[in-house]
């Protein structure tokens, strides 16, 4: 089972990814387009184009965990904005689980941490 933690660290794809792609693919994208190590115990988040579906991609030390979630009805209303040049955004553990619920972290309002992580 995974466990989010706010000590996690959680990157977020901002262009869309092909949902074909398994475990091998997406572990590659982590590479050419995060320009991050899929082996580094990090959680990597996609998206669909139509933003239907989200794909995590996480690495325990024995092997990958691949969780989809996909909407039933609607789509994800909320995805970070990104330039050009930025392929990759940073998020935390309470937005992640916002983010997961169809809501939308950068309104919603959270409690600030008591201390620096």
């Amino acid at each position: 089972m995974i466990q989010i933690t706010p000590q996690m660290r959680i990157f977020v794809a901002l262009s869309f990814v092909d949902f074909r792609k398994g475990i091998d693919g997406l572990a590659g994208a982590c590479r050419q387009l995060l320009q991050e190590d899929p082996f580094s115990g990090a959680l990597f988040l996609f998206r669909n184009r139509p933003k239907t579906s989200l794909k995590i991609l996480a690495y325990d030390g024995q092997g990958f965990w691949l969780c989809t979630k996909r909407l039933s009805k609607g789509r994800f209303h909320w995805w970070p904005d990104h330039d050009s040049e930025v392929t990759v955004t940073i998020l935390q553990a309470h937005e992640l689980q916002t983010l997961l619920w169809n809501g939308n972290p950068s309104s919603a309002v959270f409690a600030k941490p008591w201390r620096k992580l």
